[in-house]
């Protein structure tokens, strides 16, 4: 069964073709972890995470940003408020 029309071969027949599909499939499964083409699906779990660290950074710093800027514009606003000709903020 393992000739060139054997199980291994692409020509093979058990005369039963849900046999056949499942021998098939499986051969297909067994080339597929043998050449590594699942890596491709570590390697998109990988960029997926470390996308959404490098998201969660950038809006902590947007938070710190904003807030600092929220601050700063709220020291402006008392001090125009509170301005007349002869005082300094």
């Amino acid at each position: 069964m393992n000739g060139p029309n054997g199980f291994n071969g692409r020509d093979f027949s058990t005369g039963n073709p849900g046999l056949d599909f499942v021998i098939t499939f499986l051969q297909g499964r067994v080339q597929r972890v043998r050449s590594g083409e699942l890596d491709r699906g570590a390697s998109a779990v990988e960029w997926v995470i470390i996308s959404a660290v490098v998201v969660a950074i950038v809006g902590a710093v947007a938070a710190i940003i904003n807030a600092a800027l929220d601050k700063g514009a709220t020291k402006v606003g008392e001090c125009i408020e509170g301005a007349d000709a002869g005082s300094t903020c």
